[in-house]
């Protein structure tokens, strides 16, 4: 029993922690140019319009998703607040913005990480 116990918690604790960036790449790209994310974030999604809006390309696929999914909430207290992108985020399903988030992710970006 204890060694169910165990397995089961291991499993858990894997699908917990598993990266989200497995998503589909091609359905991300296909999401990404339907809902022109390049209008605001730029063609290459890493020039945006405006200093205001974030640079996303290579950004990591994890903080995307994630930060779409706040999006969706759209509450200071818990979610992201701003009335664009709630509105862009709450059309996609969990699939759709684990995808555009892959896609996203393997982008060239000049995001980089000070050492």
């Amino acid at each position: 029993m204890k060694l169910i116990l165990s397995l089961s918690s291991f499993m858990l604790i894997i699908g917990l922690s598993s990266p989200v960036y497995a998503g589909n790449k091609e359905a991300g790209r296909a999401l990404v140019e339907k809902n022109n994310c390049n209008s605001c974030h730029g063609p290459d999604l890493k020039s945006p319009i405006a200093p205001a809006y974030p640079k996303l390309a290579g950004q990591h696929a994890d903080y995307l998703f994630y930060a779409l999914k706040a999006y969706q909430v759209n509450g200071p207290q818990v979610g992201r607040s701003n009335a664009i992108m709630a509105a862009q985020a709450k059309q996609f399903n969990v699939t759709q913005l684990k995808d555009m988030a892959a896609y996203i992710a393997s982008l060239p970006g000049d995001l980089v990480i000070k050492k």
